[in-house]
């Protein structure tokens, strides 16, 4: 059709998903073992679904206000005291929205201008660079190395901030690397904020997942008192409660910022889920133990795999947050993609390319083990006859 293009061109210029690309080889696929999906393999406690049956029963099928239910704005502020040490008024710092995804995009839209420079770590999620494109911002990726067990620096920071520079966007427990922070590390990038003046946007989804920490106060950028004016905490319920499919997710932070976020949500969505924002009450006062299960599980299938890909001669650093394991496999002399397809193809394990989360990620995969142990056991049998035939053909 002649004529201006249909779609707006910053749209048709992002990329499509470097994990969905590769699923959908997946999809065609048969005997599959897939280490790629980064989703829990629980069921959502069932005390938590049936806080959603009850609220349905009791006709619980209208909108909320735009904010959330003032029931779980008041869990969350609770939840955040109690596992975190991290204080927020539950009326005007609290906005619960569809996922922990909607979080980040109303944070970047609500505080950054067109031409504004974004900060963020690669590798990372890949929705990160598109979402503050998508606010017509500019990402600026930041380098995280094995070196430094991918762990984001300061000196590294310091490289790549300039005077358009208006925020740090950062995951930690990190997707992809299973990377973490230390207190020490977070004071530092918070120095770092307050000397050029940025907001830091602390996406946490995965804050529960830290083998490091066992007792709260967990570590959070929300937890230091000075930060109170500087930081957005972005957090969700997909990954520690197993509740992907209830989408629901919120935003923390300064109350001028979180009424710019609500307008935006309240234009764009209405509101979250009533139905699953009765379950995040039951999940926020209720759910410890939960927590404490599942992170046990994932512990030892970590512990596992860990020590089997290095047995295997792929070196691997021990993660310390998240349910990923971030192998290197230039050893192989295959690029990532290539492994990850071959692997796939020829011995029916699913891992992702690690280029998949940027270009920092290249000669890396990410191993997913939310998944059964058996299955990861399977998956580790076929990996060692994949990279016996893969010397073979070397030689």
């Amino acid at each position: 059709m002649a004529g201006r293009p249909r779609v707006a061109p910053h749209v048709a210029d992002l990329p499509k998903s470097g994990i969905r690309k590769f699923f959908d080889i997946v999809a065609q696929s048969r005997d599959i073992v897939s280490l790629g999906v980064g989703e829990p393999d629980f069921d959502t406690p069932w005390h938590i679904s049936r806080a959603a049956v009850t609220c349905l029963e009791n006709g619980g099928t209208h909108y909320t206000s735009n904010l959330g239910t003032p029931a779980l704005r008041q869990a969350i502020a609770r939840y955040l005291e109690r596992r975190f040490n991290a204080q927020f008024d539950w009326a005007s710092e609290v906005l619960v929205t569809v996922g922990v995804s909607e979080a980040i995009d109303l944070a970047i839209r609500a505080i950054c201008s067109p031409g504004d420079e974004v900060l963020y770590h690669e590798p990372c999620f890949v929705s990160y660079a598109p979402t503050i494109r998508l606010a017509h911002a500019v990402p600026v990726a930041v380098e995280t190395r094995a070196e430094d067990e991918f762990r984001l620096t300061v000196e590294a920071l310091e490289r790549r901030v300039t005077p358009k520079t208006r925020a740090i966007l950062l995951n930690f427990p990190c997707n992809p690397t299973g990377a973490t922070l230390s207190s020490g590390d977070m004071a530092s990038i918070l120095e770092f904020a307050k000397r050029h003046d940025l907001i830091v946007l602390a996406d946490e989804v995965y804050s529960e997942l830290n083998y490091e920490v066992d007792e709260a106060p967990i570590p959070s950028f929300a937890g230091f008192p000075e930060a109170k004016d500087r930081v957005i905490l972005l957090n969700g319920f997909s990954k520690s409660w197993a509740m992907t499919g209830y989408r629901l997710g919120y935003a923390c932070g300064p109350q001028d910022v979180i009424d710019a976020m609500m307008k935006i949500h309240q234009y764009g969505i209405m509101s979250a889920p009533t139905l699953s924002q009765a379950a995040g009450v039951e999940a926020m006062d209720l759910g410890d133990k939960d927590v404490a299960r599942m992170k046990r599980e994932y512990n030892r299938r970590r512990d596992y795999l860990y020590e089997a890909l290095n047995g295997l001669g792929l070196k691997t650093l021990l993660p310390k947050g998240a349910f990923y394991i971030f192998p290197d496999v230039r050893q192989t002399g295959m690029d990532d993609e290539t492994f990850a397809i071959r692997l796939l193809k020829d011995y029916g394990v699913a891992c992702v390319p690690g280029s998949a989360f940027g270009s920092c990620g290249a000669g890396f995969v990410r191993m997913s083990y939310a998944t059964s142990m058996e299955k990861i056991r399977l998956a580790v049998e076929r990996l060692g006859r994949f990279l016996t035939s893969s010397k073979a053909e070397v030689r």
